[in-house]
């Protein structure tokens, strides 16, 4: 199995937001934002064709409390072993077609995922840079468990720069796994 990497298709801007609107209902009174983030998030951005949203919310029990009524939507819990989200998956004909990452709503200013989707979008020769080093891996048939890894030096520093033009630390990319 290998990663499939595609030119920007400006449908998905619209198949995030049908997304979000789908969720809305779903998780209202529960988060206090969703957006669309991610390399389908950026103009002319090669990318996966998976859409990432992020939303924001205070309490994640509260949250999975919703499983049911997320999974009527096709969103199911993936166990990720990250300490600091909840995840939710959502395939089509045997495909993931959607990642929902619920983060803590106090950490929501200043996500990562959300600052590196803001800087691209303003930097397209970065964008570029991104897109390049993710079609190679795509071409050299990178395993998917590898390809994550193999990103993170340019988007450690990609994220570093855009978090400096906002005068924000540093913060590792590599999100803390449970142990």
């Amino acid at each position: 199995m290998s990663i499939e990497v595609i030119d920007y298709d400006p449908a998905w801007p619209d198949m995030a937001a049908a997304a979000i609107t789908e969720l809305r209902p779903v998780l209202h009174g529960v988060v206090a934002a969703i957006e669309h983030i991610g390399s389908t998030a950026v103009p002319g951005l090669a990318a996966k064709p998976t859409i990432d949203l992020m939303a924001a919310a205070a309490d994640f029990d509260e949250v999975d409390r919703r499983a049911p009524a997320l999974a009527e939507l096709g969103y199911q819990r993936h166990a990720n072993g990250m300490t600091d989200r909840l995840l939710y998956v959502r395939f089509a004909r045997g495909r993931r077609t959607h990642i929902l990452h619920v983060v803590a709503e106090d950490s929501w200013p200043t996500r990562n995922q959300r600052i590196l989707r803001d800087y691209l979008r303003a930097h397209p020769r970065e964008a570029a840079r991104y897109a390049e080093l993710k079609r190679n891996l795509a071409k050299a048939g990178t395993h998917p468990g590898d390809y994550a890894r193999a990103k993170t030096a340019l988007i450690q520093e990609l994220t570093d720069r855009a978090r400096a033009e906002r005068g924000l630390p540093s913060l590792p990319v590599r999100e803390k796994e449970q142990r």
